[in-house]
């Protein structure tokens, strides 16, 4: 984190003998350690923030899939050594007892909330019948309170659902999430609502997207994992699509700022992908982003990929999804220009 520059004044003769002249000039900033790409190793579904206390904190899908994490550094360059907390671990049995995805943590009306997904242990098709939860924690440090389970996401439908995010725009919190929809032949859909308390909307739900498009629903019919960027005038939808393997890739929904956000013809979505493999970087499956600011305030995009193509077995247990980022780009438009995913390695 930059250490803010300061001038000394000198204060009457007294301070000009005591205080040496070098001590008048500007201090220099604290050099920012340089963001080495993968940013942390095997961690999915990677959620990094800047908070208020000018921590930034990460979450993510641990390749075990059975707890929920935490770490916090005074960089983006050092989360990747910070020490990481578990919160919650699966329960013994029940709904909770089997696999844990996605985490994502909010500070809701100045309580640390964390959404997850999970569904039962055991075998079978069961182990996939995946809901949403929350845990809370009972302090204001989320990394040393206790964390309780608060309950399950209400939503007009029992199905699938994961992929939480919750935001507030214009004075109203809204939760965008990934659901699948009685009646609709897809994997997932992206929906939306204002939220009347963490876990209960407020309203009917709207349906922002169904995936259609060909690189949506090559493996399965996916839209899932919503992130928001705020920027110029709009609001720009990030979301994860199609299988993930190397297939995987980022597609984008975009609404004027001042559009009603509930109104599915206010957002647009992107023609292509504005997030894919790079064969030529080696990075394969860029998917189920979020977004954060960097220490100087330029905007950065977090993303997990692999580093290979091939995969043996199912791709969601294959644990080499590493946290990625790299600087947003804005075209003369004000559109963000998501550069290909850049190579391994030190950021420039």
């Amino acid at each position: 984190m930059d250490t803010p520059s300061r001038r000394l004044f000198l204060a009457g003769a007294a301070a000009a003998v005591a205080v040496p002249a070098l001590a008048q000039r500007r201090r220099p900033r604290a050099a920012v350690p340089t963001i080495v790409n993968p940013l942390v190793r095997q961690r999915a579904d990677a959620q990094v923030f800047r908070h208020t206390d000018g921590w930034y904190y990460m979450t993510g899908s641990v390749p075990e899939y059975d707890r929920l994490v935490l770490r916090r550094s005074r960089t983006i360059a050092g989360l990747s050594t910070a020490k990481e907390a578990v919160l919650w671990r699966h329960q013994a049995s029940g709904p909770m007892s089997g696999f844990l995805w996605a985490p994502e943590m909010q500070l809701i009306d100045g309580r640390w909330i964390m959404y997850f997904a999970a569904g039962p242990s055991g075998g079978g098709e069961d182990v996939f019948r995946i809901r949403t939860y929350a845990i809370t924690c009972d302090g204001s440090d989320p990394m040393t309170g206790k964390w309780s389970v608060l309950g399950q996401l209400q939503t007009p439908w029992d199905s699938f659902n994961l992929d939480s995010t919750s935001f507030v725009h214009r004075g109203t919190r809204y939760l965008a999430w990934a659901q699948r929809e009685p009646g609709i032949e897809t994997n997932s859909n992206l929906y939306i609502a204002p939220l009347a308390t963490p876990l209960t909307l407020a309203a009917k739900p709207t349906r922002l997207t169904v995936p259609t498009l060909p690189w949506e629903i090559r493996g399965f019919k996916v839209a899932e994992a919503p992130a928001l960027l705020v920027r110029n005038g709009r609001l720009f939808m990030t979301y994860s699509a199609s299988a993930t393997d190397a297939r995987y890739c980022l597609g984008m929904l975009t609404a004027r700022d001042d559009a009603d956000v509930m109104d599915p013809a206010a957002w647009t979505k992107s023609p292509e992908p504005v997030l894919k493999t790079n064969v030529k970087n080696r990075i394969y499956g860029p998917g189920h982003n979020s977004f954060t600011v960097d220490e100087r305030g330029r905007d950065m995009l977090v993303f997990h990929a692999r580093d290979y193509e091939k995969i043996e077995g199912d791709p969601l247990f294959d644990p080499n999804r590493h946290t990625r980022v790299q600087p947003i780009r804005y075209r003369a438009d004000g559109t963000p220009d998501f550069e290909p995913p850049l190579p391994n390695g030190p950021l420039a």
